[in-house]
């Protein structure tokens, strides 16, 4: 069955192309305006990812993308005329999987959506489970059990956390960590580590004395095992 993809973009002729190319690569692709009609279309039939333009009538990119993350871990590729530092953490801060700066090539767009497809795509025989105290890691089901209670936890959050204590006290280099939990196509830099462990500490930070995610200065990061 083809994949679904929502192209949440304004500009009429870019939505048009972006239509064609991914067409062409066998894809099934909607279309919506603005970011109310992104609301509706994702309601009313849950695609298999959006591209996501920021600057839009009626609703903005970061707010459609806040409000998607409200119900879903739907893969999100946000598209921006922005490329500045700050546009792209708070991106991926909200939630978004990756980002794009227009203007793009389409063959990279195409690259990028078959790399987070490949990532966020739930292996059939997973059998990963680990358990500290008070935490809870299970890649079975993607679940994040805090102190006893679920944390709705991005699926690439989760992956990082569970390479991490699959190795405790073992200190990882960011780009260790981009090659070997977002794979060796991924097109982003060694920031998205950064805002990734930034979430993953406001969700487990200070749960347990006998484990910490911790930063070792000047290398990168590690699961400690106390």
């Amino acid at each position: 069955m083809a994949r679904n993809i929502l192209v949440v973009e304004d500009d009429q002729n870019i939505a048009n192309l972006i239509r064609m190319y991914l067409e062409k690569e066998g894809f099934e692709v909607r279309h919506a305006a603005d970011g109310a009609q992104a609301i509706e279309q994702f309601n009313a039939k849950k695609p298999d990812m959006m591209l996501l333009d920021i600057m839009l009538p009626v609703m903005d990119g970061w707010s459609v993308c806040a409000k998607v993350r409200e119900t879903s871990k739907l893969p999100i590729i946000m598209l921006t005329a922005k490329s500045e530092v700050y546009d792209r953490i708070q991106g991926l801060e909200m939630g978004a999987d990756d980002y794009l700066v227009k203007p793009f090539e389409m063959k990279e767009l195409i690259a990028r959506i078959n790399a987070v497809l490949r990532r966020t795509e739930i292996p059939e025989d997973t059998k990963k489970r680990l358990a500290f105290d008070k935490l809870i890691i299970n890649l079975d089901s993607y679940e994040l059990i805090v102190d006893g209670q679920r944390v709705d936890t991005p699926p690439k959050e989760l992956e990082l956390l569970y390479h991490l204590a699959s190795s405790p006290n073992h200190v990882y280099t960011r780009n260790q960590l981009l090659d070997e939990v977002w794979g060796f196509d991924y097109f982003g830099d060694s920031r998205t580590v950064d805002v990734h462990i930034k979430r993953l500490r406001e969700k487990v930070e200070n749960v347990s004395d006998e484990w910490e995610l911790k930063t070792v200065w000047g290398v990168g990061y590690k699961f400690e095992l106390k």
